[in-house]
């Protein structure tokens, strides 16, 4: 069975994370089987590996390790969101197995009044202001990095159903 990945990509402040529920929420009230992952928390680790500065092989073997009870289980589609998601689609689909799996990239956007204003919102501990500049430079490499055919959703001002709808049109599930 060929496995269907989802990845949406983005900045922090853009709402991968909500956007991700929201697929996910659709999804479930169409009886779709899919799962999730929130590939902040598949690289979480400190110190860094030795030999692994950006963290990618631990990344891959996390996934690797998810999937496989997924899939164990019948599943074939993944929703993965992750800031850099986007430019990882080999190392994601190489860790579900590779072979036949379809990838649809998704890179949300959000201009930098609305990034502030949203991570200002979540952000309550001390890096806040390392938070905001990280993700302002984050979406600036992304946009010159992200290959092409991505697909690029602008998320301010719109609604987070109407977000994700536009993202499962683009994914055609």
């Amino acid at each position: 069975m060929a496995y269907e990945l989802l990845l949406i990509g983005g900045g922090a402040g853009v709402g991968k994370t909500t956007v991700g529920w929201e697929v996910s929420a659709v999804l479930q009230e169409t009886s779709t089987a899919h799962c999730l992952i929130e590939g902040d928390f598949m690289d979480q680790i400190h110190p860094t590996p030795v030999g692994d500065p950006h963290r990618s092989a631990i990344t891959e073997r996390n996934i690797a390790a998810f999937w496989s009870n997924y899939a164990a289980l019948g599943q074939h589609r993944l929703i993965y969101t992750d800031t850099v998601s986007i430019l990882e689609a080999p190392m994601i689909s190489r860790a579900m197995g590779g072979r036949g799996t379809r990838a649809t990239c998704v890179l949300l956007t959000a201009e930098e009044a609305t990034v502030r204003g949203r991570l200002a919102q979540r952000e309550i501990g001390s890096q806040l202001s390392a938070h905001i500049e990280r993700s302002l430079r984050m979406a600036r490499q992304l946009d010159e990095q992200a290959p092409a055919g991505r697909v690029r959703i602008p998320t301010d001002g719109r609604s987070v159903q109407d977000i994700a709808a536009h993202v499962l049109r683009t994914a055609a599930w």
